[in-house]
């Protein structure tokens, strides 16, 4: 009791303050891919101790539902219910190859940590995602090149037939109207169902069958897959 009595004295007299973080960041992502789309992005500000995604570890539901079909809902009701604060979907939907969205304003609060996931179409369970950067506290311009991952929940069949619901194989849909269709599906042997690096497509240049339904001249990527701008107030 001494101890607490004295503890709020000094903080009361303005000697000492608890360390705080706060921090006005503006972010920009730009997809960086040949000819694939991020659906919804979601950009979250959390705690150290909170996560999206992890690399080496079971995609949560929340993240299987984004990576399968590009619901950000659930993840975004994970972090703000965990005093987290997000810009859920700031480029008004899909965001194209080459393109970006910038300009995206967050207070973080007390959060110190920055997370930013978007499936990437086509593709079965692919998403780009910065896990957990740990936001500076000095000012400035932060740059990063982000990956993507395999969620682990789905095997890369490579076929497009509306499977956007989690647990429904399948790819939800090719935005740009360049897939093809009569794929018989790639053979994917890989048993790692946990989220990893992802391998990329394979595609085929068959748009009316072959073995995959992606194009092998438009939908490969290598990594990085986005390009994520911070600005530290």
């Amino acid at each position: 009791m001494k101890r607490t009595l004295v503890t709020a004295s000094l903080m009361a007299a303005g000697l000492f303050s608890l360390p705080t973080f706060a921090a006005d960041i503006e972010v920009s992502v730009t997809n960086l891919t040949h000819g694939n789309h991020f659906t919804p992005i979601l950009i979250a500000a959390h705690d150290a101790d909170s996560r999206l995604f992890q690399v080496g570890t079971e995609a949560s539901a929340a993240l299987q539902k984004m990576a399968e079909g590009g619901d950000i809902a659930d993840l975004d009701t994970a972090v703000t219910g965990n005093a987290g604060v997000t810009s859920a979907n700031p480029a008004m939907g899909l965001l194209a190859a080459g393109a970006n969205v910038s300009g995206v304003m967050l207070d973080t609060g007390d959060n110190t940590h920055l997370s930013i996931v978007a499936m990437v179409l086509p593709t079965n369970d692919a998403f780009m995602g910065l896990d957990g950067w740990e936001i500076p506290t000095e000012a400035g311009t932060y740059t990063m090149y982000v990956n993507a991952y395999d969620a682990g929940t789905e095997a890369n069949d490579e076929i497009i037939n509306g499977g956007g619901m989690s647990g429904v194989p399948g790819i939800p849909a090719a935005p740009g109207g360049d897939g093809g269709a009569n794929g018989t599906g790639v053979m994917d042997n890989s048993d790692n169902s946990n989220v990893h690096t992802h391998p990329g497509v394979l595609g085929d240049m068959d748009p009316a069958g072959g073995m995959s339904d992606l194009d092998s001249r438009v939908h490969r990527w290598l990594n990085p897959v986005a390009k994520v701008v911070v600005t530290v107030k």
